[in-house]
């Protein structure tokens, strides 16, 4: 993918080869690869990803991402049935590749 005329990498799969090229118009443009429309609760999850990643160096498991969801957000929003809905082709699958973050060596 160019961006700024500048070639960013990706794995075969799709996620971002250098976490530290990513940027929201890089993550814009992966979202719009996987069909989704980012919004702000799609950020709010992104950017918690994100930082979940950098503060523990894995990427989190969805009990994991459930668990800071609630803790940041709420128990509304800290469940698993909310996050399908914004990432419906997998939760930790969709929400890291959006994320640039390493894929989770437990997603299939």
């Amino acid at each position: 993918m160019k961006l700024n005329n500048k070639n960013i990498e990706f794995d075969f799969e799709g996620y971002l080869k250098n976490i530290d090229e990513w940027n929201e118009s890089i993550a814009i443009q992966i979202a719009e690869k996987e069909n989704i429309l980012m919004n702000k609760e799609r950020w709010n999850i992104v950017y918690l990803m994100r930082s979940f990643y950098l503060q523990y160096r894995i990427s989190p498991t969805t009990r994991m991402l459930v668990r800071a969801t609630a803790d940041k957000y709420g128990r509304e929003k800290g469940n698993s049935i909310y996050l399908v809905k914004l990432f419906p082709e997998g939760i930790i699958k969709q929400a890291s590749k959006i994320a640039g973050i390493p894929k989770p060596s437990k997603c299939l």
